[in-house]
């Protein structure tokens, strides 16, 4: 297991060294003048001169980026050329409050969608059933920046209950967090609903209900576990997208995590920030895959990693 860990570890470098070269060329390519923008409307020639100087974009692209390379190996991700603060500094305040976004946004997708998920699938066909995958199918499709402007509405303008945006005490964060978690939900249930109805149909289900086991613990000991493989790789994959996929969610709640900080810098140029959110969101999905599949050696037993890798 250390051994896999490991080489999944030296295995992500490239992968993270090709998204750093991504978004470093991607950000330099964006039409106009970045010193021009950085510096102001009305900065006067001489200051525009002076920062393209700082940030080097008077050299070669591929000079730019062998500086930041050799100063992101030695932890320094540089200043934002807004704010004139460490970048370091900026992703450490704003990476927390995303992460208890998404945290809180993926146990309530978990709850609903799995449990939604089961109840379909031992119900196959009836009511619940019709209606919770209807009810999928619009969370799949719904908007999430029109999912929260609705929860705005009804639960802070109408009735007046919950807070429109900002962040502070718990209640700040159930709107924010349930408008991802509902998307998010419908996915997971679906999912769980067709994992469950395949393991269901196997032979070992059969067995077990001959024995007379009670159908709960036919379904939660014996199917759910053998059936939760998949789901977990739409958990991890979710968890992984809620962490960059927030933007929209964190602008219309103004909720202050990576999501709005990475909006706010690709409009103000903010070359040094925008790579650094990128970065660590990239080094954060790595990490959640590597989880993942840790995770399957729990569930089922027979997969191992060992010289061979089993898929």
């Amino acid at each position: 297991m250390y051994g896999y860990i490991i080489r999944r570890i030296l295995l992500a470098i490239p992968v993270l060294i090709g998204v750093s070269i991504l978004v470093f060329s991607i950000v330099r390519f964006i039409p106009g003048d970045p010193a021009r923008a950085i510096a102001g409307v009305h900065a006067s020639p001489e200051y525009i001169e002076n920062v393209r100087r700082e940030m080097l974009l008077d050299e070669p692209i591929y000079v730019q980026y062998y500086v930041y390379m050799r100063n992101l190996l030695q932890g320094n991700l540089g200043r934002s050329t807004f704010s004139r603060r460490p970048v370091a500094t900026e992703l450490r305040e704003r990476f927390p409050n995303t992460m208890r976004l998404a945290v809180a946004a993926m146990v309530i997708a978990s709850i609903i969608g799995v449990g939604a998920g089961i109840v379909s699938a031992t119900r196959r066909y009836s009511l619940f059933d019709n209606i919770s995958m209807v009810g999928a199918l619009i969370g799949v499709a719904a908007p999430v920046f029109w999912l929260g402007v609705m929860f705005q509405l009804l639960f802070s303008v109408r009735l007046g209950w919950l807070p429109s945006g900002g962040m502070g005490s718990l209640r700040f964060l159930i709107l924010p967090s349930l408008t991802l978690g509902l998307a998010t939900a419908a996915l997971i249930a679906r999912i769980t609903r067709s994992s469950m109805l395949e393991v269901l149909r196997q032979d070992f289900i059969t067995t077990a209900r001959s024995k007379g086991l009670s159908e709960r613990v036919v379904i939660y000991k014996h199917a759910l576990k053998n059936a939760l493989i998949p789901v977990v790789t739409v958990m991890g994959l979710q968890f992984g997208t809620l962490l960059g996929g927030a933007v929209l969610t964190e602008t219309v709640f103004s909720w202050p995590g990576i999501g709005r900080l990475l909006v706010d810098s690709i409009l103000a140029r903010d070359y040094p920030v925008v790579q650094g959110a990128v970065l660590l969101l990239a080094v954060s999905f790595v990490l959640i895959n590597l989880v993942v599949d840790v995770i399957y050696a729990f569930l089922d037993p027979r997969i191992t990693y060992g010289s061979r890798e089993v898929e």
